[in-house]
């Protein structure tokens, strides 16, 4: 699994960050799903090796424009890019009613079909390689976070067992060992019970705007890697507290708090400026994290990419 981060302001963009995008790539074939689309994010795609043809969904956190107004470009280059699969948008309702508005009042009519999931409900979507969990947070309006945690985990037969329980070599050790249940001896046997995992299933979390981040406890269990905003410092958390955000403490605490591993920021406000040596700036918000979190921390920056490997190892990737 690896991710791409497209866009990493918060609000507006700024000449060296977009707005919110991020993409997340499956470890097998070009398959990727997008996690909000702030304005420009079609123009980002095309600094990367990403096609519009191979995007699985767009997952959008909540309808706040600097997470969702690249969403009709995205579509309509996409289908001037050839793409006749459908595409499913998870998103709160506002956003389906919004497209579909827009698409009438711009003619814009699309070569392939789009199918809604509203995240309201707190649907669990399943893709080929790819399971995806949705869980509320706090913010001024509707917003979620998205868990997205590995199907087809490598695994070996647990031959002793399936030897136990007389279930003959053939067929149906070939179709446990793929990930389906079986009917044998008029008994429903499931597939992850008779397979040994090499590795956990490889999880990664990505919050929209949340000013609580303790609400993502049953999100973050077993994740390796949380994504969440941290649009301010501790300095400014009156200012976070009236806009619905957190500050860089406020996350690094609840990351401590749950052993979580790899923590990413991102969603910095435009006032933090690149260069390290200016005030205030991105630093600031590194060191008041690391003051707060044990792990492994990274500030996201526009194009910057990570990898999640088998074993759980999350690391940057060396740009090119």
């Amino acid at each position: 699994m690896n991710l791409l981060f497209l866009g990493t302001s918060a609000g507006v963009p700024t000449k060296q960050r977009n707005v919110t995008g991020i993409a997340l790539r499956e470890s097998k074939g070009k398959g990727w799903y997008l996690i909000d689309c702030g304005e420009g994010t079609q123009h980002q795609v095309l600094r990367t090796k990403l096609t519009f043809n191979s995007l699985k969904a767009i997952l959008i956190t909540h309808v706040h424009g600097d997470h969702c107004y690249g969403l009709p470009g995205i579509l309509a280059s996409a289908g001037m890019n050839g793409r006749k699969a459908p595409l499913t948008i998870v998103a709160p309702a506002g956003i389906k009613a919004w497209l579909e508005a827009t698409c009438e009042t711009t003619q814009l009519g699309l070569p392939f079909a789009l199918e809604f999931v509203a995240s309201d409900d707190l649907p669990s979507v399943e893709f080929a390689n790819m399971a995806v969990a949705t869980f509320r947070l706090s913010h001024r309006v509707a917003c979620y976070a998205y868990a997205f945690t590995e199907k087809n985990v490598d695994a070996a037969l647990d031959i002793e067992k399936l030897t136990q329980k007389g279930i003959p070599r053939g067929p149906l050790w070939g179709q446990l060992k793929q990930g389906f249940d079986i009917e044998f001896a008029g008994e429903l046997l499931k597939s992850a019970d008779y397979l040994i995992f090499k590795n956990k299933p490889r999880k990664v979390v990505i919050a929209g705007d949340n000013d609580r981040p303790e609400l993502l406890i049953d999100a973050c269990a077993g994740a390796q890697v949380l994504v969440h905003e941290a649009t301010y410092t501790q300095e400014m958390a009156q200012k976070a507290i009236e806009v619905g955000h957190s500050y860089a403490k406020l996350v690094a605490d609840f990351a401590e708090s749950v052993t979580l591993p790899n923590l990413v920021l991102t969603h910095f406000s435009p006032r933090y400026q690149f260069n390290p040596q200016a005030s205030p700036s991105i630093e600031d918000i590194r060191k008041e994290a690391q003051s707060a979190y044990s792990g492994v921390l990274y500030l996201a920056r526009d194009f910057l990419e990570f990898t999640l490997d088998k074993s759980g190892h999350f690391s940057e990737v060396a740009s090119e």
